[in-house]
């Protein structure tokens, strides 16, 4: 689920941390799923994730910044700089066999 932010849009991710690969999954439910290879200790997952979609994103790292879920596996994390109708055409690209709800 996208939101509106006055910074930018609010991402809602499901991850799965301790994968084998990192990779964007696809949607589970409304939420973007993200799979990442870090372990979800000292934060290493959540840092692994903002470098994930910031590279596969094609946008710097900064504009990225965990609101919510640090110890969970559903997260919000808002993109700065970035409509919500351009973010979703990005996600859409990534997941390109599957809609956006």
């Amino acid at each position: 689920m996208l939101q509106d932010h006055p910074e930018g849009t609010v991402l809602s991710i499901r991850v799965q941390p301790g994968a084998k690969r990192s990779a964007i999954v696809g949607l589970y439910g409304v939420a973007l799923k993200v799979a990442v290879s870090a372990p979800p200790e000292d934060g290493r997952a959540n840092k692994m994730l903002l470098e994930l979609l910031s590279e596969r994103l094609d946008l710097n790292r900064s504009q990225f910044e965990l609101l919510s879920g640090a110890a969970n596996r559903n997260k919000r994390v808002l993109v700065r700089g970035l409509g919500r109708e351009e973010l979703m055409q990005r996600i859409e690209v990534l997941i390109s066999a599957k809609k956006w709800p």
